[in-house]
């Protein structure tokens, strides 16, 4: 490794992932964008306005929409101990709408599909979103969404390996 490279690996273990993995491994081949977007994914995933229980649903609707195994296995048992049911996590994974959410897990998971369906947030989703969360939580979910992408986006062009998980893989 470069200086460099040595440098942003280090940050990144030294942070809240303690280690290095995912997304970082392909990512370190360009340090600097290893270091941005570990800034922003620290800051997503930690301290979101939404909270860890409403950013992990997040996170799996996004890595359900990617396909996105390495996403899958590292987020499900984490959005599960967070409080996600099983049964919403299973609906996900099988790509159907989950019954029974609480309205601020709604609120997320429509945001989120439509978003990613569309690529764009109707005026209905947008108000019932921004009542659940106000601007800046639409905001982070907003950026939630974009940041996890872009991981998807990196493991799978990398074809990142998927690492051992109580989480079953997605199906196909």
């Amino acid at each position: 490794m470069t200086a460099e490279q040595r440098a942003a690996a280090q940050a990144v273990i030294d942070g809240p992932r303690g280690a290095l993995y995912g997304p970082f491994v392909p990512l370190l081949h360009s340090p600097e964008l290893m270091a941005c977007t570990q800034r922003l994914g620290e800051y997503l995933r930690y301290r979101s306005a939404l909270g860890t229980r409403l950013t992990e649903l997040a996170i799996l609707v996004t890595a359900r929409h990617w396909d996105q195994q390495v996403e899958w296995a590292i987020h499900a048992p984490i959005a599960a101990q967070e409080g996600v049911p099983q049964a919403v996590i299973d609906a996900i994974a099988e790509r159907r709408r989950p019954d029974g959410l609480a309205p601020d897990e709604q609120a997320v998971y429509d945001f989120c599909r439509e978003l990613h369906g569309t690529k764009q947030v109707g005026d209905a989703t947008w108000a019932a979103a921004v009542l659940q969360f106000g601007e800046k939580g639409v905001t982070d979910l907003m950026g939630i969404n974009g940041y996890y992408t872009l991981l998807a986006m990196v493991m799978n062009g990398a074809r990142s390996a998927v690492p051992p998980s109580t989480a079953e893989p997605l199906p196909d």
